[in-house]
């Protein structure tokens, strides 16, 4: 074994009988390299990553392949989940030598940690015009050895590029303007799929962020134009093959522009904020598929991912018994006729090897069938080899899914779900949470209940932040709220960049090559637009103004993105929007009728608090609802039908 045995990462983990003498990023290597004299292999990667199995059975399991990197080479290896820190400064600089990027990552590094030779995926053979991986690295070696002053120049250049590359100039205004809000829908439409949902072409990946503002715009403006996007993806996401039509769950993305066949892995951030975006499409419209997915999917999370400390692992694993996909595909064969027409299981297939993955094109016309039949499938697919499980806890994850679970649980009156949201938080605040001078700090990861050693960037405060004040919205506990504010505070205080933007690592964090800072959002939101969002809510909670003249001094840093580039700014544009509404505050004292239509209003950004310790409900007489913006509040009404006009609410139930 080799010294990733003590890791806490289950990716890492993965590595621990490979002959290559890995190590975990850190000093310690870093001071081997410069003791031996020799350049870093680099990989980095995540536990449910498919190809990164396949270079590692391929060439890490390798034993002549490993004694010579081990002989020419210091190795590490990287858990992009763990250190998204290390991962986006060394992605940013194979994005830039190659034109594109993704996982497996390899890189070769100077022991300084300057970057020189960066890839992906590498054969074992020459193949396609790839060089095998044996074949770069003894090439690189040979470099080193031959030439490594120009390796080291290149290196130093890379770094300097990347700098330059990553200056942010100060924002030109605070905010988002309503006008830059509406244009982003435009150019939003002319990248739709009219045809089936989404953005773009092949590969697809499911547009959380960007749902989510189309239906706060449709919100504030009426623009029909936002609503039938949600409507057209949504529904076709949720009745393709990468939403799991018999457990619940959406996988990472789909290989197709139609949404038939997934990339199989299913991540707990893809759920957590899809679940969020398919209630707010049930809150907007009562469509009842927006309901049954989004419980649906809160009900997968808590069979699949919840651990039994009370948070949430990070993935599945695309792959069982070293296949892509076998857990989850089917021949007709083995459905049946009736579950082969119900789930368009085909001769042809969809697949591999003609198996098909299960859609629902349509509505069962026998309910009581298509029941029988998904849980004879369940049942069958019970007996299968199941998909390896990431079990570490991710802070900013975990944060993503108590903001949709303690949603979901209030709009569909779970109390179950609002309970898991509740222990979820109590974990993270126990094990995640580090007090330090008086500030509520956070580390990135724990497994097992026990913390990891990263510590966490501002996604993770961010994302924490955020769940726990959906949390007290939903529950009226105040350690939430006051929790929430601790970790905005120490955002603010140690991730800003001084011109109203923020970097993603604390100013204490370990010093890299570059101090990554990306206003974009990618798989999640942003840290900074995330920041904004949670500093928006917060403001509205409790009526810092302080807090809200820091949300538009960094929204003002992601509005040349809203845009021009709305797809990779959807979280900004959607607490744009929150702003541009108000957004409202909205305290129901002692009045379960009203407050079931208070959770309905779809305003942009609304906070709704009915019970417990919250600013917004003292001093408040009983028995009304207090509707207010700003703090600055129209007359309280006991009147149901009044209530639901002021907050535009059609269903007053």
């Amino acid at each position: 074994m080799n010294r990733l045995i003590h890791s806490t990462s289950p990716y890492l983990r993965q590595h621990k009988d490979n002959p290559v003498d890995w190590q975990e990023w850190g000093e310690e290597a870093f001071a081997e390299a410069r003791r031996r004299d020799v350049p870093i292999l680099l990989s980095v990667g995540y536990a449910a990553c498919h190809w990164c199995h396949v270079m590692a059975h391929e060439s890490f399991e390798d034993a002549h392949v490993a004694s010579y990197v081990n002989e020419h080479f210091v190795c590490i290896k990287v858990d992009r989940e763990e250190r998204p820190d290390v991962d986006a400064v060394y992605m940013e600089a194979t994005q830039a030598m190659t034109g594109h990027g993704g996982w497996p990552m390899t890189c070769f590094l100077t022991p300084a940690g300057e970057p020189f030779f960066c890839g992906t995926y590498f054969p074992p053979d020459d193949r396609g015009g790839m060089p095998s991986f044996l074949r770069v690295c003894a090439s690189i070696a040979d470099a080193w050895s031959k030439r490594r002053d120009e390796l080291q120049s290149a290196g130093a250049d890379v770094v300097q590029q990347l700098a330059e590359r990553a200056a942010v100039p100060p924002p030109a205004s605070l905010g988002i303007p309503a006008t830059a809000l509406d244009s982003a829908v435009e150019v939003l439409a002319g990248e739709y799929d009219d045809t089936n949902g989404g953005f773009g072409g092949a590969p697809k990946f499911p547009p959380s962020m960007v749902l989510e503002f189309l239906l706060r715009q449709h919100a504030r403006t009426g623009n029909p134009r936002a609503l039938r996007m949600v409507e057209s993806t949504c529904e076709r996401m949720a009745r393709g093959g990468i939403y799991d039509q018999l457990a619940g769950g959406f996988a990472r993305y789909s290989v197709d522009a139609q949404w038939v066949v997934p990339h199989f892995e299913k991540m707990l951030y893809d759920n957590a904020l899809l679940a969020r975006v398919y209630a707010h499409w049930w809150r907007a419209t009562g469509a009842s598929l927006a309901r049954r997915i989004a419980l649906e999917t809160c009900d997968w999370m808590l069979a699949e991912l919840l651990t039994s400390e009370g948070g949430f692992a990070s993935a599945l694993d695309a792959d069982s018994e070293g296949e892509e996909g076998k857990f989850y595909v089917w021949s007709p064969d083995e459905v049946g006729p009736a579950a082969a027409a119900m789930f368009n299981v085909t001769r042809e297939g969809t697949f591999e090897h003609g198996r098909s993955v299960l859609q629902l094109l349509r509505d069962p016309d026998d309910e009581t069938a298509y029941a029988a039949e998904r849980a004879r499938l369940l049942e069958m697919r019970a007996t299968r080899v199941r998909p390896g499980r990431d079990d570490k806890v991710v802070t900013a994850w975990n944060g993503l899914a108590i903001a949709a679970l303690a949603d979901v649980g209030v709009l569909f009156d779970r109390d179950d779900l609002i309970a898991a949201a509740t222990r979820c938080a109590a974990l993270l605040a126990d094990v995640h949470v580090v007090e330090s001078d008086g500030e509520a700090r956070l580390l990135r990861v724990s497994r097992d209940g026990r913390p990891g050693t990263p510590v966490g960037v501002l996604e993770d405060h961010a994302d924490l932040a955020e769940g726990l004040l959906a949390l007290h919205q939903a529950t009226g506990e105040r350690r939430w709220l006051d929790l929430a504010g601790r970790l905005l505070d120490s955002a603010v205080a140690h991730f800003a960049d001084g011109n109203g933007g923020y970097y993603d690592t604390a100013d204490d964090a370990e010093r890299l090559v570059r101090r990554p800072q990306d206003p974009t959002d990618n798989a999640t939101p942003s840290g900074l637009a995330a920041l904004a969002g949670a500093l928006v809510t917060y403001a509205a909670l409790t009526g810092s103004g302080s807090h809200r003249d820091v949300a538009e001094r960094a929204l003002g840093a992601a509005a040349p993105l809203v845009g021009r580039f709305p797809r990779y700014a959807g979280w900004a544009a959607a607490t744009g929007e929150a702003l541009a509404a108000g957004p409202l505050e909205v305290a129901v004292v002692d009045a379960p009728d009203l407050a079931r239509i208070a959770r309905r209003t779809t305003s942009p950004g609304a906070v709704v608090v009915t019970a417990g310790e919250s600013p917004l409900l003292a001093d408040r007489p009983a028995g009304a609802a207090y509707v207010c913006r700003g703090f600055v509040c129209d007359a309280p009404t006991a009147d149901p039908a009044e209530l639901s006009r002021r907050l535009g609410v059609a269903v007053a139930s």
